[in-house]
């Protein structure tokens, strides 16, 4: 039975009004309320809330039939980048194909196809060969910290992941994607009157400012990294002053998981030529945090059946490709679970007040995952 858009519509709205920005614990814990009711209705599932730790914010689990000799996950977030103070709160139609809101791609939206592909599923007297297990976090957009247990802990139990993270504009899903990593440079240098000459004053703001514009460089140096300068302080109103202080952070981004270490080491070097000078000091603290998703024989195996499974459908014909972003498809390939990521909504402009879904979309991929389901729990998908 096909899903009707205008409920998935519908019930998209009604999730995306909700507001439930990555650090708004009392709209996320609505939020979860809303998913629980939801979820719940799915016949024969069991569904628990999941504690995570450094928050109050519960990730809630869905399990189905445990005890089949084929397993998949089903993940996903319901957190947003959309505090409850930002602007963007309500979603727009903008005509009857497109919706506008906070969310609707990322990844609400990806969480009603969900939902449908598995009332889908269930509606059309599943074998009892296929249980699967749906595991929502609340703590994606701020870099999993909470719920990174809670995935590998359910990644062991299972023999594929499906990740239903916003399908790029075109329709194509994930094949891979970055690995993230957050760090934070501080230079101590020795303040001093600016007009003392000679001056035995330190710039502060001067030293981390050359290592920024060499770690600017390092993607032209090491292909596949991305390297963003995202905010930059120190000094004060005194102009007069010479800085003994200043701080960066840095989003740093790399292809495989071999390419940390060159990174690494890099930004120790640029580190230790400011480090050689008298009077000055920088440190690079933070870590890695999502590894590489990186593609391998049993992703490669799993999308192909996939795609047969669109073609069967007669929609529009799609690949996959490498994206710069990282969601838990790192953290589930982190634990050994090959995972096919980017099953949600077509939509873009994700993280601003422009994001959107086209509404075809909900019907579409939701009918995609539940062939695919249908598919797997007939033996047709290699590894599970």
């Amino acid at each position: 039975m096909a899903p009707e858009l205008p409920l998935l519509r519908d019930r998209l709205i009604r999730w995306a009004n909700q507001n439930s920005g990555s650090d708004n614990l009392t709209g996320l814990a609505a939020m979860l309320g809303l998913l629980e009711a939801d979820f719940a209705a799915l016949p024969g599932v069991t569904v628990v809330r999941a504690a995570c730790v450094h928050t109050t914010a519960q990730a809630l689990r869905v399990s189905y039939r445990p005890e089949a000799p084929r397993q998949v996950l089903l993940c996903g977030h319901y957190d947003t980048v959309y505090g409850a103070g930002h602007s963007f709160q309500h979603c727009e139609l903008v005509n009857d194909q497109t919706l506008r809101g906070p969310g609707v791609a990322d990844m609400k939206g990806g969480l009603v196809v969900m939902l449908a592909a598995l009332s889908a599923y269930l509606a059309a007297s599943p074998s009892d060969t296929l249980g699967f297990e749906v595991l929502l976090t609340p703590d994606e957009e701020t870099g999993s910290f909470g719920s990174a247990g809670l995935l590998a802990e359910s990644a062991r139990r299972h023999q594929l992941g499906l990740v239903f993270e916003p399908a790029r504009p075109n329709g194509n899903l994930v094949q891979s994607r970055k690995g993230t990593g957050n760090f934070t440079v501080t230079c101590r240098g020795r303040a001093g009157h600016a007009a003392k000459t000679p001056s035995d004053a330190r710039n502060a703001i001067a030293a981390l400012a050359e290592f920024l514009v060499a770690a600017h460089r390092l993607p032209a140096e090491l292909p596949g990294t991305l390297l963003n300068i995202g905010l930059v302080r120190g000094g004060s109103e005194a102009t007069n002053v010479v800085p003994d202080f200043a701080q960066a952070l840095l989003d740093v981004r790399v292809t495989r998981a071999a390419d940390r270490e060159p990174v690494l080491a890099r930004l120790a070097e640029l580190a230790a030529a400011i480090n050689t000078r008298e009077g000055l000091k920088l440190e690079l603290t933070g870590s890695f945090n999502r590894p590489p998703k990186e593609c391998g024989p049993a992703e490669e195996a799993a999308f192909a059946v996939y795609q047969a499974c669109g073609r069967e459908l007669g929609l529009a014909p799609f690949s996959w490709v490498h994206a710069g972003g990282g969601s838990d498809g790192n953290l589930l390939s982190a634990a050994g679970l090959p995972n096919l990521d980017g099953l949600g909504v077509i939509g873009d402009h994700l993280h601003s007040d422009r994001e959107f879904c086209a509404l075809p979309s909900l019907v579409e991929r939701a009918q995609l995952a539940a062939r695919f389901l249908q598919t797997i729990a007939a033996g047709k998908v290699a590894g599970v």
